[in-house]
């Protein structure tokens, strides 16, 4: 089994042997942190627009981290995804039998009233935040997510250097997709100064 480097760590592929999921694996990696990291970007930046106070919280010497992780949950970049049931489980009364195709619904999750305070507020010093944009561990969490975390932090970093305020500039256009949480445009008026 080859191995192959990578930013979060070492890559263990089992179906290297079959050209095209090898292909697979590796435009995953590269598209995969490109589209959803810029998406929780530019969602991010809309949401600190619409919510002058968490764009002045911010301002006014919040945490990082915690800004982070409620712009993921916030944001979500992607909505679902599907997945095999592997052995026979019950949840909230429902039978899936192993082999079953079932779907995540991040965006749902991320606003679960049984896990969220208020899940429909913005909050940048929401503590505790389960948030699950990555997934939920195992196989299938996301290889990117350090990465995108330090992403999001840096941006955030550099805008609270040069930029005062925030505010739309127009109405955002949003891509049209049931999988991808994105923006097709967003235009932004930035008051610069610190």
């Amino acid at each position: 089994m080859p191995t192959f480097g990578g930013v979060t760590g070492r890559v263990y592929y089992k179906a290297w042997h079959v050209p095209t999921d090898y292909d697979a694996m590796f435009l995953l990696l590269v598209v995969a942190g490109n589209e959803t990291t810029r998406s929780a970007l530019t969602l991010g930046i809309e949401a600190l627009a619409r919510h002058p106070e968490q764009w002045r919280r911010l301002r006014g010497g919040a945490d990082l981290d915690m800004a982070t992780e409620e712009i993921l949950r916030w944001t979500t970049p992607l909505h679902h995804f599907r997945r095999t049931a592997t052995r026979d489980a019950v949840l909230r009364g429902r039978p899936i039998r192993a082999g079953d195709k079932v779907v995540v619904w991040y965006t749902s999750a991320n606003r679960d009233e049984d896990v969220f305070a208020d899940p429909y507020r913005f909050d940048l010093a929401r503590n505790p935040n389960p948030q699950i944009s990555f997934g939920l561990g195992g196989p299938h969490r996301c290889l990117g997510e350090h990465l995108a975390r330090l992403e999001i932090k840096v941006v955030l970093a550099e805008l609270l250097g040069q930029v005062r305020r925030l505010e739309l500039a127009g109405s955002p256009r949003r891509i049209r997709s049931n999988f991808t949480n994105g923006l097709k445009s967003l235009p932004v008026r930035a008051e610069p100064g610190l």
